[in-house]
């Protein structure tokens, strides 16, 4: 058997010396795709959260609004936000938020202040029982104390009178103590007394300190002249009527640039001439009576007295309309609008509306002869010139606690409205709570740590034996062909 001569055998060697640089080839793109994904991760680790996290929730819970962002670029001191949170009890949706303030400003820092490690450090801002997530905003001498029960909303079923998770208000309360912290002028807010006044309902009571007004009581009669600090003056459900020297005074305030918000219904102890007195010098007349709705569509609960009437836009109303809220303003007496040039309607009742002169001694519902014929405005402002301004709500009631929550927040949420737009009050108004009726994906750490594992572990190794894999088969075929 003859060999074959060494110089007749096929010479493989710069094939396969290809083969060889273009598997190192490969094996060097992979490296570098996995070098780069590595830089990207840790890149985007160090972005802040308002970059990387995307908030799909309805209510837009892992957001801030634009007017949480007005209030923190306008910063020019630092303020400190102590979180009072023992270890591992961190609430995951409140360190969320907390992160984008952080994020939004460098003149705001978040402290944790774990309760084991300093157990009286709460005590120097609050004599209450704190719990964990609770809150303590600061800026220089000024502090404000944020409970948990005020970031978690709780409402109660008027049904079963049970009580329920209704809503988040991080956002809302964290920013408003922002705001207070530093501002070294609050709106001063009056409250007229002497009257047989009601009580103020205790969720407008609330909403009005949250939102950072300064709520005094005062009385005309035995004070020579209204504040000359008053960014407001308010009256709430008087039972008798004022006397007409307090009446002049409060005219003479508002056309002196003042502003007057008045919440008075029919009274069933006075006719309060000299209240409703103050409306006629600006074309609007108050009629008798009660009013009571004809159109079934402008009443809520099967009763006529309780009446859902129709928005005109306004800087009072047009939150409440873009939002689709309804008001429901019960036990109104009706106004008649004559002047239109000074007076605007806020709230106007159908064209089947009309006032029972009877008044709280009503027998039916039904139109009876000498009742008067609508429609009414509920609710008007007045344009008192040099600046004054006067909005009034024809109703005693509607700020109520059970008719607010008929309402859905909305009866106090245009009161707090009209305030917000007589006094010019910062953006950290109007900043509402957020909505929980949502269902929760809930995993175990288990299940946690295992998809850990894949993303992290397992996914990139798979990928980089996918590359290696590639290489050896292209290697393998480029020899078979040979």
């Amino acid at each position: 058997m003859k060999l074959p001569k060494a110089s007749q055998a096929p010479d493989k060697g710069p094939r396969s010396r290809v083969a060889l640089q273009g598997g190192a080839y490969s094996l060097i793109i992979t490296a570098i795709v996995l070098a780069l994904l590595v830089v990207v991760n840790v890149f985007a680790s160090a972005l802040p959260s308002t970059l990387t996290k995307y908030d799909i929730s309805a209510s837009q819970l892992y957001s801030v609004t634009s007017n949480t962002k007005a209030v923190v670029n306008a910063l020019t001191q630092d303020v400190t936000i102590y979180w009072i949170v023992q270890a591992d009890q961190e609430d995951q949706i409140l360190e969320n938020l907390l992160d984008k303030y952080e994020s939004l400003s460098d003149h705001i820092q978040v402290v944790k202040k774990n309760p084991d490690v300093y157990p009286t450090f709460a005590q120097q801002y609050t004599d209450e029982t704190v719990e964990n997530n609770s809150l303590v905003v600061e800026a220089g001498d000024r502090y404000r104390y944020i409970a948990l029960d005020d970031i978690y909303l709780y409402e109660t079923d008027m049904y079963s009178y049970t009580t329920y998770l209704d809503s988040f208000d991080g956002e809302g309360a964290i920013t408003s103590a922002i705001d207070y912290v530093v501002s070294e002028e609050l709106p001063q807010i009056y409250l007229l007394e002497g009257h047989g006044e009601a009580e103020l309902p205790a969720t407008f009571s609330d909403q009005i300190e949250k939102e950072n007004m300064e709520l005094h009581t005062i009385s005309l009669l035995t004070a020579d002249a209204i504040p000359e600090d008053a960014d407001c003056v308010m009256i709430y459900a008087p039972a008798t009527d004022i006397s007409q020297e307090e009446a002049d005074m409060l005219a003479e305030y508002a056309d002196g640039g003042g502003k007057l918000l008045v919440m008075a219904g029919p009274s069933q102890e006075d006719d309060l001439a000299n209240l409703y007195g103050l409306l006629a010098g600006y074309g609007v007349t108050a009629e008798e009576g009660i009013v009571i709705e004809g159109d079934r569509e402008h009443y809520a609960f099967q009763s006529p007295f309780a009446l859902m009437p129709d928005m005109a836009e306004s800087d009072v109303t047009d939150a409440l309309i873009e939002e689709g809220y309804y008001p429901i303003l019960p036990i109104s007496r009706g106004l008649t609008v004559t002047d239109e040039t000074s007076a605007t309607a806020l709230l106007t009742t159908s064209d089947a509306a009309f006032s029972k002169l009877s008044g709280y001694e009503m027998a039916t519902y039904e139109k009876e002869e000498g009742d008067i014929d609508g429609p009414f405005a509920l609710a008007v402002s007045i344009d008192c010139g040099s600046g004054g301004r006067i909005i009034w709500f024809a109703s005693s009631s509607f700020l109520d606690d059970v008719y607010n929550a008929y309402s859905s927040g909305a009866n106090v949420n245009l009161a707090m409205n009209a305030l917000s737009a007589m006094i010019g009050e910062s953006e950290a108004m109007a900043i509402r709570s957020k909505s929980l009726n949502y269902n929760y994906l809930t995993i175990s750490d288990s299940t946690s740590s295992l998809l850990k594992t894949l993303m992290i572990g397992a996914l990139p190794v798979l990928y980089l034996g996918v590359g290696i894999a590639v290489v050896l088969v292209k290697r393998r075929r480029q020899n078979e062909a040979v």
